[in-house]
């Protein structure tokens, strides 16, 4: 009954210091009495999809999930067979296959180069600044990009594949620092058009295509948030393609968001609305993909530098909002806005994990890895 699911979500949500109508930032605004029956009934894509349909509001969502989480409510509630059909048809089907992969390119990165371009920097990195010296967006994700290349140890004439290139952003950066040959792939085609653009004149090269369908040998194989598209059916697989392209002697390197207990689906809300077939690896996941392949030299863990990442991609959004409205829906608007801040939420309360990992082969001498 009604009655019955208004108390015992206003139980569940006390127990995190959320009060429904209350005064903090954090608390929840109802305007449709439906929202306490959808949350129980569909948990974290109930809770999404009530958002964007305008049943409730909140001041501040990121407060709001990352108290969620550290009191782990999303525990406590049980999805329907709606989310128990998800994990066995993850279980069962390849959601990352070759067929498939191309989903989350036509669905999400290429929404549009002007919803991008004006969210993040200025260089267009979709992922994890790196904040430990810098002050502002610019500044963190400059500072990445240069860990990257410092870790895997560019030298000038080196050739580098690159899993998933997004726009070109580390590509242009090593072509033009470190005087490397970069070859890059990635499944959105509004990906490729705007990077070979911002990386012309430079030894880039970027290709609409799956990276399972890469060739050639390079002396550095990397990939800077791909890890997530790849599924626990392909991570063995993915290993195996660094392997094959990877040039004796050369160096390995992913930079992934981590999931702290290995699973076999992701958020069922972000699943349906953000990344298509995604799925958070565990350290136990990429650890045995990697087994009898290569050595893990270094694992770095900055999962906290993705809250004030996010922070700021939602700022620009905010501010660029006006905008963009005349192109994208106001659903669209709070459905934006509800990934960037349930996301900074959940980086906040350590849910999820940034990892960086340096390998190599056995046999091979140990790469001087520099974490700052």
């Amino acid at each position: 009954m009604p009655a019955d699911s208004e108390r015992l979500v206003k139980d569940l949500l006390s127990r995190a210091g959320i009060e429904i109508g209350g005064q903090d930032p954090w608390d929840i605004q109802v305007h449709d009495s439906r929202f306490f029956d959808r949350v129980l009934r569909e948990a974290a894509l109930g809770l999404g999809e009530s958002y964007m349909d305008g049943w409730w509001d909140c001041q501040a969502i990121d407060q709001l999930i990352d108290r969620v989480l550290r009191a782990r409510l999303d525990q406590e509630i049980r999805g329907n067979w709606k989310i128990l059909l998800q994990l066995l048809r993850a279980q069962v089907l390849n959601l990352q296959s070759p067929k498939r992969s191309f989903e989350v390119g036509e669905k999400h990165y290429d929404l549009g180069n002007d919803l991008y371009r004006v969210m993040l920097d200025s260089r267009l990195n979709y992922t994890c600044a790196y904040w430990k010296n810098a002050s502002t967006l610019d500044e963190a994700q400059e500072a990445k990009l240069e860990l990257v290349c410092q870790k895997i140890g560019l030298e000038p004439g080196m050739t580098v594949l690159e899993l998933g290139c997004g726009w070109g952003s580390f590509a242009k950066y090593a072509a033009e620092k470190y005087g490397v040959e970069v070859q890059g792939v990635t499944v959105s085609r509004e990906q490729v058009e705007l990077g070979m653009e911002l990386c012309r004149g430079l030894p880039v090269e970027l290709r609409l295509q799956d990276y399972r369908e890469v060739s050639g040998q390079f002396d550095r194989v990397l990939s800077i948030g791909v890890m997530e598209h790849v599924g626990c059916k392909n991570y063995r697989t993915y290993m195996e393609v660094v392997d094959r392209t990877l040039k004796p002697g050369g160096i390995g390197f992913f930079h992934t968001i981590g999931a702290n207990t290995s699973q076999r689906r992701t958020n069922a809300w972000t699943q349906k609305y953000i990344f298509p077939n995604g799925m958070l690896p565990s350290i136990a996941q990429l650890a045995a993909a990697m087994e009898n392949l290569f050595i893990i030299e270094d694992w770095h863990n900055f999962g906290p530098d993705y809250d004030p990442t996010l922070m700021a991609w939602h700022k620009n959004f905010e501010e660029a909002w006006p905008g963009l409205e005349n192109r994208y829906s106001e659903r669209f608007y709070r459905m934006w806005r509800y990934y960037l801040l349930s996301s900074a939420g959940g980086f906040r309360s350590r849910s999820n994990q940034l990892w960086q990992v340096v390998f190599t082969r056995l046999g091979d001498p140990q790469p001087d890895c520099r974490l700052s």
